[in-house]
């Protein structure tokens, strides 16, 4: 998969952004997705190939954090991903932990996760919509 590179120190609210808090449960930096992991109630980074469990995003990191520290992470709303978005392009879960890609890069067997689709070059409307079904050959 082409993950977009995402730059950490751009990846910002917008006034709209729906947050939650939590436990780190693994190092993550800004702009990485989360999944919650049910057996220690931490997020950790989700992957699309791995699991529909890792691939279930709960949402974005807004900071980094490592195992253990407090984490906030958008889980809706609009946010500045700290990347250049396409418009109208859908972003989804990769295969790679806590990476995010074009819907088009989906590999077969990744479990289908959308993140959210671009509205402009520096904004990303998040929707989460964890289908838990994977991608067939």
């Amino acid at each position: 998969m082409a993950d977009v590179t995402v730059i950490p120190a751009e990846v910002l609210p917008a006034t709209d952004t729906l947050t939650i808090d939590g436990t780190a449960g693994a190092t993550v930096t800004a702009g990485q997705t989360c999944y919650l992991d049910s057996s220690d109630n931490k997020y950790k980074l989700a992957d699309a190939d791995a699991s529909a469990a890792t691939a279930a995003v709960k949402g974005l990191a807004m900071h980094g954090a490592s195992d253990g520290q407090p984490i906030r992470l958008a889980i809706g709303g609009t946010i500045d991903p700290g990347f250049t978005a396409a418009v109208g392009t859908i972003y989804v879960q990769s295969g790679t932990a806590g990476g995010i890609a074009p819907v088009t890069d989906l590999a077969t067997g990744d479990f289908t996760t959308i993140i959210g689709v671009g509205i402009s070059a520096s904004s990303l409307k998040l929707l989460m919509i964890n289908s838990g079904v994977q991608v067939p050959a």
